[in-house]
């Protein structure tokens, strides 16, 4: 696992009862990390549909009463479960998926903790080899 792999953390969030994914995406629509139990198609797809899901969430921001606000949280409710996606800092989003019966309360709140936490994550700055090469 190299250093830049956070499915690790992600990870974290399908201890809450009824989580079922996750998925790291960059703030272009591409998937930076998973969940082991989803597969790389199968989270690229859904990074580019949440990349659009978050665009179409600000762009109602007006709807509040201001177009200023920040967007935090797009909440979509299906027949069999629910997608929360967060905001996750520098411009990347976090998508869970959850079946019906999680509980609302901790797995947003287990979101914000991992939000915070891969924040950290992906601010820390790579080490870079400093020896030049030559050709």
């Amino acid at each position: 696992m190299s250093n830049d792999d956070l499915s690790w953390m992600l990870e974290d969030a399908l201890e809450i009862p009824g989580a079922l994914h996750a998925v790291l995406i960059s703030a272009d629509g591409l998937q930076m990390s998973r969940t082991t139990d989803l597969g790389r198609d199968e989270a690229d797809k859904v990074a580019a549909a949440v990349s659009g899901l978050q665009s179409l969430s600000r762009s109602v921001a007006f709807f509040c009463g201001d177009s200023s606000v920040n967007w935090r949280q797009t909440l979509i409710e299906f027949d069999g479960g629910w997608v929360f996606l967060n905001a996750a800092g520098g411009g990347s989003y976090l998508a869970v998926a959850a079946s019906v019966d999680v509980n609302m309360g901790d797995i947003t709140y287990r979101m914000q903790q991992l939000v915070s936490r891969l924040g950290k994550a992906m601010s820390t700055g790579r080490r870079e080899n400093t020896v030049a090469a030559h050709d």
